[in-house]
């Protein structure tokens, strides 16, 4: 067997040892989706609102040419269920050139005290923005939200709940689409979300394993943020590398499906793309960087590593099944050991789909014809998605210059999320 059928069988039996571990992390956290007893959930936070005393909150929003969507945040967070007199509202706006500013100073001369406002004249991306913000804030605990976000009212109170375990050093709220319902995009992007944190990251969370934060509806010990010297500002993926620099200083991230935000989805290719190039890489670069995690030889930090490394393993995938394509299509002289494992794992994806397909399907209401459309769109956006995942890869390997680009906000509200908001 040659160097080449080596690698061939090296990255097909990393593609099966990845699967095969993160499996069990999936199951995990299905079984806890379907367990959550809300009832007790309830009984539990009354009592222990009672008895506990409530941490100052500093809620820190980083914004830029948001004039679509930040009037409907702070209007969220000044619902909130909790007293003012604990919390601020810290916004970071920087160099916004639409009305921005005059929108949040109108909220900070209504609401002196509470929401504060700090102008920057150079927009130097969010994790400098979040930064700046941190120097400011007086909070014992950090809460950070995008300007798109609704939280629910309830949110402070539930997080506070986490904080009670002083190992906890973080905390990953649940992001929902809050216009889920505006195209076939909007809603798979919406399901894909969902099965990432209330399945993958929630079985991470019950197995005591690495729990990535995700950048919005995130909260954070104050001192804690500080000690580990705040956000990275030369990363594209902040979020990802704070949660790998926390776990690597043994501090605890939480999961935690009842604290509830609602925030807007790519709607269009053009932002989706965008959106997904700048999280792989960032992805990417953080695995790369944080490969020591692997000397500490710990169960969290090793699992931290594994999660990094899922858009190396998506790649992968992808050379498989084009590989398979090729060895339909053409004679190729390889090991018959490999050959069968990059077709089975090609007919295994392509199951996957398939059945994730049919389930969109039956589930999409109102139940149409079109909805069969489903099928072929699914195979196309797993497709799109690992060629940018590549794309990715080339920029991480020809070290382009990285440059933050933010996802447009629309102030997008489908009518399905505006129901579930009026009932929250």
């Amino acid at each position: 067997m040659d160097f080449l059928q080596l690698s061939l069988l090296f990255c097909l039996a990393l593609i099966y040892g990845w699967v095969l571990y993160n499996l069990p992390v999936f199951l995990v956290g299905v079984k806890c989706m379907y367990r959550r007893n809300g009832e007790k959930t309830r009984k539990e936070e009354r009592s222990w609102n009672i008895k506990s005393r409530l941490p100052y909150v500093s809620i820190l929003v980083p914004v830029k040419d948001e004039e679509k969507v930040i009037e409907r945040l702070l209007k969220a967070l000044l619902r909130l269920d909790y007293p003012k007199d604990r919390m601020e509202i810290i916004i970071v706006e920087d160099g916004s050139k639409d009305k921005t500013p005059e929108i949040c100073m109108r909220f900070v001369e209504d609401y002196p005290g509470i929401v504060r406002y700090f102008h920057r004249s150079t927009s130097d991306g969010k994790p400098s923005a979040l930064n700046y913000g941190l120097k400011h804030a007086r909070g014992e605990i950090v809460a950070v939200f995008d300007a798109d976000n609704v939280p629910k009212p309830d949110t402070l109170l539930r997080v506070i709940k986490y904080f009670e375990d002083p190992s906890v050093a973080a905390v990953q709220g649940t992001t929902c689409a809050i216009n889920a319902d505006k195209n076939m995009l909007t809603k798979l992007v919406s399901y894909e979300e969902a099965l990432w944190l209330k399945n993958y990251v929630q079985g991470k969370d019950r197995l005591s394993l690495f729990v990535p934060l995700t950048g919005s509806c995130q909260f954070i010990r104050r001192e804690v943020a500080e000690e580990v010297g705040g956000w990275n500002e030369k990363f594209l993926s902040e979020d990802v590398e704070m949660s790998a620099k926390l776990t690597e200083r043994g501090h605890n991230i939480r999961y935690a499906p009842d604290i509830i935000s609602w925030q807007e989805v790519p709607s269009n290719l053009t932002q989706l793309i965008k959106q997904r190039i700048r999280w792989n890489r960032g992805f990417m670069e953080v695995a790369i960087k944080y490969g020591r995690l692997l000397r500490k030889f710990r169960r969290k930090t090793i699992d931290a590593e594994i999660t990094l490394v899922g858009p190396y393993i998506q790649v992968f995938i992808l050379m498989n099944y084009l590989l398979w394509i090729y060895i339909l299509l053409f004679h190729v002289d390889l090991n018959p050991i490999i050959i069968n494992l990059t077709s089975a794992t090609a007919f295994l994806t392509t199951l996957t789909l398939f059945i994730a397909g049919v389930a969109l399907t039956y589930i999409t209401k109102p139940r149409r014809i079109r909805n069969i459309l489903w099928l072929p769109f699914l195979q196309v956006y797993w497709f799109l998605e690992c060629c940018l995942t590549f794309y990715a890869l080339l920029q991480v390997i020809f070290k382009c210059p990285s440059r933050w680009v933010k996802t447009e906000k629309t102030g997008e509200c489908t009518e399905e999320s505006v129901k579930a908001l009026l009932n929250i």
